[in-house]
């Protein structure tokens, strides 16, 4: 979705530093009206001191931050109103339950939401009159959405969604926040994990050292960034001694890597051919993986085989 009076979330120029180190390296971030952006980046990129400026919660040493229209940091009653906020790591009070701490959160706003509702959404229902501190890491990353969801934000910032859950409690967040979003709520977003940025997201941004490297869809870096490398995987071929020496054998193009019972090869565009006759001659039948945004991150980030793109080097590729 777009908005023609301009981004919902306009952050310009954005710089943080703690004493001499610059965390924040004078970095752009932006999304539209009902938009899903995402914040990608290894440790210490500087994702989460961006966030924090953009929520309002820290004021950076330069640049400008607008979120719907207004500065999140000096306008604190007017954000709270507008903007749901899931941080990354929250303390709770120790003898507070489930539904004493919703009950409190709910105070805080004119018209919140049932928070009923919202814990029968994502599986909490069951744990009301629990204490906090007693539920799992996973029950209390749900919980922490749930606050988030209270005032019925316009916009959302969430920081690593969903550490700790398991992969029905992630796919039931993503669909929840997905369906929010389709009636226009905007979401901003960092993840450490590429299948829930690939998705949630409508834009995704790169950070590295603190700096943009690269801005776009997932396809588009999926495209541009995940390399032309093929992923071939045999199952139950992993201790095959004999089967593994001959495509090692193949040479430059042909990566061969074992993995518990199966055989991992990285195979370039120029190999493919000799790789297929190979299997064929074997009987084997590997199976495709797709180039996926992990793989685009991995690249862009310096943590595959090959280099980085220098972090002076901002690319968008939407």
């Amino acid at each position: 979705m777009t908005d023609e009076a301009g981004p919902f979330v306009d952050a310009r120029d954005v710089t943080v530093r703690y004493g001499d180190l610059t965390a924040v390296d004078g970095v752009d971030l932006t999304a539209a009206k009902g938009q899903v952006v995402g914040l990608v980046g290894p440790n210490g990129s500087g994702k989460t001191s961006l966030l924090e400026c953009v929520e309002g919660l820290r004021r950076p040493a330069g640049g400008t931050i607008r979120v719907g229209g207004f500065d999140p940091a000096a306008d604190r009653t007017r954000m709270t109103r507008i903007a749901g906020v899931q941080l990354q790591q929250l303390v709770y009070p120790p003898r507070a339950t489930v539904e004493e701490l919703c009950r409190l959160f709910a105070s805080f706003y004119p018209d919140p939401a049932d928070h009923r509702e919202l814990l029968d959404r994502f599986g909490l229902t069951g744990q009301r009159r629990s204490q906090v501190v007693k539920l799992s890491g996973g029950q209390q990353q749900r919980l922490s959405l749930v606050l988030a969801l209270l005032n019925n934000p316009q916009v959302v910032f969430l920081d690593e969604l969903t550490n700790g859950l398991d992969p029905e409690a992630r796919r039931v967040v993503w669909d929840d926040l997905r369906g929010r979003n389709d009636e226009g709520l905007t979401i901003v977003i960092t993840s450490h994990h590429m299948e829930e940025v690939e998705y949630l997201c409508d834009l995704v941004n790169v950070l590295l050292k603190g700096r943009v490297v690269a801005t776009g869809t997932p396809g588009d870096l999926i495209r541009e960034y995940a390399g032309d490398t093929v992923r071939l995987v045999l199952d139950g071929s992993g201790g095959d001694r004999e089967l593994r020496d001959s495509l090692t054998a193949l040479g430059t193009g042909v990566d061969v890597r074992v993995a518990g019972q199966r055989l991992l090869l990285d195979v370039r565009p120029a190999r493919r051919a000799d790789v297929d006759a190979l299997l064929a001659d074997r009987g084997r039948t590997p199976r495709d993986l797709p180039p996926s945004l992990e793989d685009a991150y991995l690249n862009l980030t310096g943590q595959a085989t090959g280099p980085a793109p220098s972090e002076a080097d901002n690319v968008n590729v939407s």
